[in-house]
C-alpha cells in the first residue's frame, strides 16, 4: 500500500478515470458511517459527484450523504476493482473534504456537469439537470493497493 498527500501518480489516475463507480462514505454528527455508490469524475485535483434524478425516497436536500457532509465534511471515496482472479484486485482510497458547489459556481458546475454527462451517457439533461446538487471532494490523503 502506498500513500500520497497531494499528487496521484499517472498509473493510478488512469485507473481512477476508467472506473465507473465509487463508494462515498460520510459521517453523521455522532460519527456513524453512511456509504453509497456514486458516479464521479476527476480533474486531476478534485473529484465531483452529483445528486441525479434517479428515484430516491426523500428530496435531494434531505439525503443522508448531503446532510452528513454538510455537518461533517470529512469523507472517504473508495474506487476499486474486484475480480475472481485476486491477482487483478486493486483499490484507491481518497480521504478528503466534501463541499456542495453553490449555484453561483458557474464554471465549476458547468465543467462537472459536462464531464459527468460525457462519462455517463445515462446522464441526459433530465437525469442530471443543470441545477443538480454537485459535490466537490478535495483529497487530503490518497492510499492505493493492488494491481496498479
Amino acid at each position: 500500500m502506498s500513500s500520497n498527500r497531494h499528487k496521484i501518480p499517472p498509473p493510478i489516475r488512469a485507473k481512477i478515470e476508467d472506473a465507473r463507480v465509487a463508494r462515498l462514505a460520510t459521517l453523521d454528527t455522532r460519527l456513524r458511517p453512511h456509504i453509497v455508490p456514486v458516479c464521479f469524475v476527476y480533474d486531476g485535483k478534485v473529484f465531483h459527484t452529483a445528486i441525479d434524478q434517479k428515484p430516491k425516497r426523500v428530496a435531494p436536500e434531505r439525503l443522508t450523504r448531503l446532510r452528513n457532509m454538510l455537518a461533517v465534511p470529512q469523507v472517504a471515496l473508495l474506487i476499486d476493482k474486484y475480480d475472481e482472479d485476486w491477482t487483478q484486485l486493486w483499490y484507491v482510497l481518497i480521504r478528503g473534504k466534501a463541499k456542495l458547489i453553490p449555484m453561483s459556481g458557474h464554471k465549476e458546475r458547468a465543467w462537472a456537469l459536462r464531464k459527468l454527462r460525457a462519462k455517463y451517457p445515462q446522464y441526459t439533461e433530465t437525469m442530471l439537470p443543470n441545477d443538480a446538487p454537485i459535490i466537490r471532494i478535495t483529497p487530503d490523503r490518497t492510499s492505493f493497493w493492488g494491481k496498479i
